[in-house]
């Protein structure tokens, strides 16, 4: 008996000493559960559980959780997580589009022109694995983690931490507690359809939330006091509400989430449930109302979180960033390449050991990599060394080399137009690439491309275009000298076929000079009865000839966005010498043809952005070939030979041997992506004008135009309304889609 009065002693006065150990200074973990955007609701409350003092001692997460849970354990508090992603343009981010300027030129033009592509594997056409390979995403996380890049172990970081895959072979959860923390969270978060999977440690990972979305067993057995829970997971969706199949499948995921949460809610100290009913895994442009659901929901809680906090003591620190302005590389190693060398990859990351480097100027060189899109995926960690870091990569090389590429587009020249595009890399060569666009519609044209990038040495190139349009036009435009009826328009067929060789350089990034040999077979006709009436003949041919020629050009380039432009500027200057032309009749007289343009874009304020522009050209020599003089008139950014926009007059309406033209926009991005710009442009064109002077004097002629433009993930859809004031004329411009 005595004993048992000792034992039961020992056992009250333990528990006693537990209960009061835990009142004094409890241990608190802290689970995140996945939800996409709804994520965002996790900064409210942590926002608000430093702002009443409560310290975290431990993390899990899945998903959304594990980014914002892997931040949060790496040293940022609440508030410097709230301006991170405020200023996180999220569109980019789960995107794989790159900076233009991180792209070749020949890359440039493939971005500019297909709407959709999809990859070709034994000769099937297949769906991508995802929307985006992840790249944007996971770069930011590395630059975001770069303070606690060496530490392997997840339990030594500021706060220890876990986060959740899923083993895409198994199907079984795994847990990610070690290796790299930029890594690991890009793993956990790979959500399916939108990020591709990632290969890590031998594995094949995906999203966490796939297998275990609010993995609160791992904190059971950390000598933790109290958990804290915040789960941003749907409920089960009423009956009258599911009305898509999407819904639907929404639904069956949510029924194992549901039977899950009975048993994990139970087993959360503090279970917080934020308002996330209106909003959607891709709902980022929602992130300050999710945000603010999050801090309203902990409000719930404070008098709990009040008490935990009054015995901890504890201010969150608030994290100093990583300098990177100068980030010193010594060590470089980079794993799986096969079809590539280090060096090529070295030569677009654009750095090599012992350098010193910003974090802007490493970020650029992984864009010009992942701009090739010869990579699947790039992970990379930096680790502390001596004064600076070891760089180590992984490279996934592209399993697809063939791909079909689609486009649609309506202009008032080519009008309707349908694209198809088949392109193969690596056919003859490890860096080429063959290319050929079928362009189906009221006006069929093809285009091939053949070309092997060399990047700084020469490369080369052949291309291969049909060009056709109907349209009216002034025939005084095309002939001279000969008696006709003084008719203002008539409607003419115009066909172009075209052959280029060339070879060209890059001098630096944005450098670009590329010389070649033409030879372009030009057919204008017309079957207007009215002008027809004088000859006798069916259809009279303003022009029917092939044309040799010799072409150089310089070009600068580091605009931003070639039909939005905000930023950059763009030099582009070149000539034409035609030497020859086989079946001229009579004695072929020699002529060069010489144009420029040179463009500056800049923001006035965080909406609004300018581009000024100002083209001129000449011409030496021969004028016989009127086809081949400047037109100016309509809109297009698919333009050939040597014809230009210009607002307030009818496509190739203005015309002559040589012009001058100054053109600007005003634009206004008042919400994403939809636009309202205003354009005015001035020009004198006509022949010999440089010699007489008149390309000096004020502006003959002049136009303006007001419009909206939306961008979209198939270009853009535009509305001109544009007039003159020399002639009165106005009337409509309208473009839908990439122009090609």
């Amino acid at each position: 008996m005595r004993n048992l009065v000792f034992l039961l002693f020992i056992f009250f006065f333990s528990w006693s000493f537990s209960q009061e150990n835990k009142a004094v200074n409890p241990r608190v973990g802290l689970v995140l559960s996945g939800g996409g955007a709804k994520g965002f609701a996790h900064i409210g409350v942590l926002k608000t559980l430093d702002s009443l003092g409560v310290r975290i001692d431990y993390i899990a997460g899945s998903s959304m959780g594990a980014v914002i849970g892997g931040l949060y354990a790496s040293g940022y508090n609440g508030q410097q997580l709230d301006s991170i992603f405020k200023s996180t343009h999220f569109e980019l981010l789960i995107s794989d589009d790159v900076p233009r300027k991180s792209k070749t030129f020949y890359e440039r033009k493939n971005a500019e022109k297909y709407a959709l592509s999809l990859p070709v594997n034994n000769f099937k056409i297949q769906l991508p694995s995802s929307i985006s390979k992840g790249q944007n995403a996971f770069n930011l996380l590395s630059k975001l983690t770069l303070g606690v890049s060496g530490i392997d172990d997840f339990s030594k970081l500021p706060i220890p931490f876990y986060c959740m895959a899923t083993n895409m072979q198994t199907g079984q959860e795994v847990v990610l507690d070690k290796g790299n923390l930029a890594q690991a969270i890009a793993a956990s978060s790979a959500l399916p359809t939108l990020f591709q999977p990632i290969q890590l440690d031998g594995k094949l990972l995906m999203d966490g939330g796939i297998i275990n979305n609010y993995p609160i067993e791992g904190l059971l057995d950390k000598n933790l006091d109290i958990i804290i829970g915040v789960d941003v997971q749907d409920d089960l969706i009423d009956a009258d509400k599911l009305g898509s199949a999407s819904d639907i499948l929404i639904q069956i995921n949510n029924f194992k989430v549901v039977k899950e949460m009975k048993h994990k809610s139970k087993l959360t100290d503090i279970y917080i449930k934020p308002d996330i009913l209106n909003f959607s895994l891709i709902s980022f442009q929602e992130g300050i109302k999710i945000t603010k659901n999050g801090q309203k929901a902990t409000e719930n809680f404070t008098k709990k979180l009040q008490e935990i906090a009054a015995t901890q003591n504890y201010i969150k620190p608030r994290i100093k960033p990583s300098d990177l302005e100068k980030i010193q590389i010594n060590a470089i190693s980079i794993a799986g390449l096969n079809k590539y060398t280090t060096s090529y990859v070295l030569g677009k990351l654009r750095f090599r050991s012992g350098e010193n480097i910003s974090y802007d100027d490493f970020s650029k060189g992984v864009n010009n990599l992942a701009a090739t899109n010869n990579f699947d995926s790039f992970l990379y960690k930096f680790s502390p060394s001596e004064q600076g870091y070891d760089f180590s990569a992984k490279a996934v090389e592209a399993k697809n080399t063939a791909f079909v590429k689609f486009g649609l587009h309506y202009d008032q020249l080519y009008k309707s137009a349908a694209l198809l595009n088949i392109t193969k890399k690596q056919l003859l060569l490890k860096n080429d690439v063959v290319s050929m666009d079928f362009i189906l519609g009221d006006n069929s044209r093809y285009n091939f491309d053949y070309y092997i990038d060399k990047g700084f040495y020469w490369s080369v190139g052949i291309n291969s275009s049909y060009k056709r349009f109907n349209h009216s036009i002034d025939p005084a435009s095309l002939i001279s000298d000969v008696n006709y009826p003084s008719i203002d328009k008539i409607q003419i067929s115009f066909k172009d076929f075209s052959h280029q060789f060339f070879v060209e350089t890059l001098i630096k990034k944005d450098l670009a000079v590329k010389i070649g040999t033409e030879l372009k077979n030009l057919k204008i006709t017309t079957n207007d009865n009215a002008f027809l009436s004088v000859f006798d003949t069916p259809e009279y041919e303003f022009e029917n000839g092939n044309f040799l020629s010799l072409f150089g050009s310089l070009k600068i380039d580091t605009i931003d966005n070639k039909f939005f432009p905000t930023a950059g500027f763009l030099v582009d200057g070149g000539f034409k010498f035609y030497f020859a032309s086989p079946n001229f009749e009579g004695e072929f007289n020699e002529f060069s043809i010489f144009k420029a343009q040179i463009s500056k874009a800049f923001k006035i304020t965080d909406k609004l952005s300018m581009h000024i522009n100002t083209e001129g050209g000449f011409r030496v020599g021969n004028s016989d070939t009127k086809a081949l003089h400047f037109g100016l008139g309509g809109y297009g950014f698919n333009y050939f030979n040597n014809y230009s926009t210009f607002y307030g007059y009818d496509y190739l309406e203005l015309n002559g041997n040589s012009f001058v033209k100054l053109s600007s926009t005003i634009d206004y991005e008042f919400s994403t992506n939809h636009h309202f710009n205003f354009s005015a442009n001035f020009a004198n064109i006509g022949d010999d004008i440089f010699l007489t002077q008149k390309w000096f004097d004020s502006p003959t002629y002049s136009g303006y135009a007001i419009g909206y433009a939306l961008e979209t993930v198939f270009g853009s859809i535009e509305l001109k309304y544009n007039w003159s004031g020399e002639t009165n004329q106005s009337g409509y411009f309208v473009n839908v889609g990439y122009w090609f």
